[in-house]
């Protein structure tokens, strides 16, 4: 798994607890439920349900391992911190090509490109670390460079 360094938010810390409860309470009953259910038919060498519901059992396993471990091994940031510069859990209001936009920089179990929740290790987050409000920021994207000015920083 990854080292030490990964950075979460209060509230993506929160969102990862809860989907770890989710599936060591709810997730593991319904797939029990589902093993029993299939072992009641019979011969378990040709019985697809059964197999599948230990195939979806070992992933569960595998997803509540890999929970727990980024929730024991990842540094949580304090969102609300005032800052000077970008750095995990700024949100930046930016300007590209008379464009505004805003994100907030976020860890990578957080990243959500579509929510505006862009990961500090993707290219795009790792640019605008440590700059401040008026520096301009070139990025490398597939469309070719783009320039973006940083208006604010929360």
């Amino acid at each position: 798994m990854e080292d030490n360094n990964t950075f979460i938010t209060k509230e993506g810390l929160a969102k990862l607890k809860k989907d770890l409860e989710y599936l060591k309470t709810e997730k593991r009953k319904e797939i029990a439920e589902r093993i029993r259910e299939a072992k009641e038919l019979g011969d378990l060498s040709e019985n697809a349900e059964y197999t599948e519901a230990k195939e979806e059992q070992a992933f569960v396993e595998g997803k509540i391992i890999e929970l727990e471990y980024v929730i024991k091994n990842s540094q949580v940031i304090e969102s609300d911190k005032k800052s000077d510069c970008v750095r995990v859990g700024s949100k930046i209001k930016l300007e590209s090509e008379n464009n505004k936009i805003e994100y907030i920089i976020v860890g990578s179990n957080e990243s959500d490109p579509g929510k505006g929740k862009i990961s500090n290790e993707s290219p795009l987050g790792r640019a605008f670390l440590n700059k401040k409000i008026g520096e301009e920021v070139i990025v490398e994207v597939p469309q070719g460079a783009k320039k973006f000015k940083i208006l604010g920083i929360n």
